[in-house]
């Protein structure tokens, strides 16, 4: 009997000492908090800030096509692409045949001219003396003086014509301008040019400009030193601080828009020449008072009067605060404020009828 009610309290003690361990085990986990997404926009003024962008084509802010001041066939051309050249430093040379004979030419010329003046000087100077002694009439001694004068300036004119000559045959020689970097190459030796025809091109200054052109809607509100940012294709992820150096004062027949040139502040050895670009205006509207608005679907009424839920918190952590608020009048852009919140804060633009006051919310930027 005893064996009975011992085993009798062991299994009862079993028993209990499992249900212990299976309430200790089932802990009931926390459940996690749903956030509810909500839209809102940030205010602003009214008339405020517009950003556009524009494409554009990056360039060196000096572009210099070389060639030749006279014709010739080219014996040296000392030029590749990507090439750093220096000012005054020697590219090409033509052969020169004609400029070094007509060179020569005016030597003769001017050795002939000499000779002639020193002829009418001594001519002049025996019919002076004939004058003098009455032997020569004034006729003869004006015309002594009026050959010697044409002597002389026919000489005058030949040494001119020989430095002329001279810069001709210097003209065949091809010398940087600036110091900078060969671009493109568009001519080989051998090859017969003209004057003024392009043989290279010469990217020189360490600036980089873009070049766009803007439309007739936006052009007035640009001028010259406003400040705009650039991106570039090729450079994914960064923006360069650039200026308006350029503004056209005329439409480009071609394009229909009015050419502008923006610089880049801050040089970069990554911008090259021929690179797609974005520059990004800030357009200011003036026409419009420096009042601050806000959207009219984030306005509510209730009893208290105008309120909006102002959404305080970043992405990971916000929530709404409903804030009573005096209105102006209803423009395009909203409801003009008087009082009640300023730039810069958030406020939601959908569910103010169903979020509480300091409701844990998510951000949803309204598009």
């Amino acid at each position: 009997m005893k064996r009975l009610k011992v085993r009798l309290l062991y299994t009862i003690f079993i028993y209990c000492l499992s249900f212990v361990f299976i309430g200790c085990g089932e802990k009931e986990k926390p459940k996690k908090e749903v956030l509810r997404p909500v839209k809102y926009v940030e205010i602003s003024y009214l008339g405020g800030d517009k950003t556009r962008q524009f494409s554009g084509t990056a360039k060196t802010e000096k572009v210099i096509n070389l060639s030749f001041r006279s014709s010739g066939i080219i014996t040296t051309l000392d030029l590749k692409l990507g090439q750093i050249v220096k000012k005054g430093e020697l590219l090409g040379e033509l052969d020169n045949v004609s400029a070094r004979l007509n060179y020569e030419s005016s030597i003769e010329s001017k050795n002939s001219s000499e000779s002639q003046m020193n002829t009418a000087k001594l001519s002049l100077n025996r019919v002076r003396k004939l004058y003098e002694k009455g032997s020569a009439s004034l006729s003869e001694y004006e015309d002594a003086k009026n050959s010697y004068r044409t002597a002389v300036a026919s000489f005058e004119s030949s040494k001119r014509s020989i430095a002329i000559q001279q810069d001709q045959i210097q003209f065949g020689y091809l010398y940087a301008p600036e110091d900078g970097v060969i671009a493109s190459v568009s001519a080989e030796v051998d090859e017969n040019v003209s004057p003024g025809e392009v043989v290279a091109v010469l990217n020189a200054g360490t600036s980089i400009e873009i070049v766009l052109g803007l439309p007739e809607s936006v052009i007035n509100a640009v001028e010259k030193d406003m400040e705009v940012k650039v991106t570039f294709t090729a450079i994914t992820d960064e923006l360069f601080d650039a200026i308006i150096t350029e503004v056209a004062p005329a439409v480009d027949i071609n394009t229909s828009t009015y050419p502008v040139t923006v610089m880049i502040i801050d040089s970069d050895d990554r911008i090259k020449s021929g690179m797609a670009a974005n520059v990004e205006f800030e357009f200011v509207d003036k026409q419009f008072k420096k009042t601050a608005v806000v959207p009219a679907s984030a306005v509510g009424e209730d009893a208290s009067g105008r309120f909006v839920l102002v959404v305080e918190g970043d992405d990971k952590k916000a929530k709404v605060i409903k804030k009573t608020i005096e209105i102006g009048e209803l423009t395009p852009e909203g409801f003009e404020i008087i009082s009640g919140l300023k730039v810069g804060q958030k406020v939601a633009t959908a569910g103010l009828q169903t979020l509480l006051d300091g409701q844990a919310v998510k951000l949803k930027l309204n598009k």
